[in-house]
């Protein structure tokens, strides 16, 4: 039986339910098997950035909590190799299958792949496009644009206007087109009125800090250093641009943004060179992933408040909210949280200057 999305729209409940999505799984007779335990794969574009080893940490210590194993591979950013590892994982008789895709569009076939095996499928972080996916799990990512944008309208010049670099993500990521349309509906206004001119823009290829750090390069040549900003979609592309900044010795005088709350961009924050992240619970995300993942393994109804149009399917998605991290909040946030510990963050930080913990 094929996964079906139910839009529930009552007469008499139109006021709670309409919009309401419902998700079912595939019958569970479907991909049955004798294992004693849930049996979950989890493909994933790379386990390169920090950021990924701690969301399949987290994602597979949560499934075994709930009784499932969990067979992990990483694609290192290649799509014909992703395809490939999902073809191994269904080849092992999972009962359902996890993406973060490195391409949205590409990984539609293996959806499909996964489904003519009785496979549900739940896409991580990433939207997969062109499918009748099963189920999406990410940050509000347009909400993230909107936060990293926000932020340079709260720093505009008094008088004139700001000069802006704009570092996209990578093409392949649907992610980042929400990011840029996120930023866009905020930064739109003040490009129409002259209050922000964009100086030079690009798409950073596979997120690379070099490919990063090669657009800033062109944008200094083209314009010199007499620029106030730098909208960069993430934080490893924050670390290319900053690293460029460096050279010219420059670090610290251009605003910079980023998101993810790596570790290495929190130091930054704390020490001067980069503005601002945005912090994304991984731990809530990851955790709820996992949880979800074994619901559909086991057969069992999912609730989706939302919907994302996937240009095929109207595919149920779960949003978890985002914090724009700054200085001044990074104790209330990432460190209470426990994301990064106190003394890694401020560790090239003097004791003196240090807030307390």
């Amino acid at each position: 039986m094929k996964f079906r999305v139910l839009l529930v729209i009552s007469s008499c409940l139109v006021s709670v339910l309409t919009g309401l999505i419902i998700a079912r799984s595939r019958s569970p007779d479907a991909n049955k098997t004798e294992r004693p335990t849930i049996l979950l794969g989890f493909s994933m574009d790379t386990l390169k950035e920090e950021r990924f080893q701690r969301d399949r940490d987290i994602f597979v210590g949560r499934a075994r909590e709930l009784g499932a194993e969990v067979l992990v591979q990483s694609a290192n950013s290649d799509d014909a190799r992703q395809i490939s590892d999902v073809q191994t994982l269904i080849s092992r008789k999972i009962n359902a299958l996890v993406i973060m895709p490195h391409n949205g569009a590409a990984m539609a076939k293996a959806v499909d792949m996964a489904h003519e095996a009785g496979i549900p499928v739940l896409a991580y972080d990433r939207l997969i496009t062109g499918c009748d996916l099963d189920l999406y799990i990410s940050f509000d990512n347009v909400k993230v644009g909107e936060l990293q944008a926000q932020f340079l309208i709260d720093h505009l010049p008094s008088q004139g206007k700001m000069r802006l670099v704009r570092l996209y993500g990578s093409k392949t990521d649907h992610n980042a087109f929400l990011f840029k349309e996120g930023q866009d509906n905020i930064l739109n206004p003040f490009i129409e009125r002259g209050r922000i001119e964009v100086i030079h823009e690009d798409w950073v290829q596979d997120w690379k800090p070099e490919n990063a750090k090669k657009i800033v390069n062109a944008a200094i040549t083209k314009n010199g250093t007499s620029f106030d900003a730098i909208l960069a979609s993430n934080d490893g592309t924050a670390g290319g641009a900053i690293q460029a900044l460096t050279e010219e010795g420059i670090a610290g005088k251009i605003r910079v943004t980023g998101q993810d709350a790596e570790l290495t961009a929190c130091q930054r924050i704390v020490n001067g060179t980069q503005a601002m992240t945005i912090y994304k619970p991984l731990s809530r995300c990851a955790r709820s992933a996992a949880e979800l993942a074994v619901k559909l393994a086991q057969g069992k109804p999912i609730i989706a408040r939302s919907a994302l149009d996937n240009g095929k399917a109207q595919v149920p998605s779960m949003f978890v909210d985002v914090v724009s991290v700054t200085k001044d909040n990074m104790m209330e946030s990432v460190v209470k949280d426990g994301f990064h510990p106190f003394d890694e963050i401020y560790k090239g930080v003097d004791e003196g200057q240090r807030p307390k913990k």
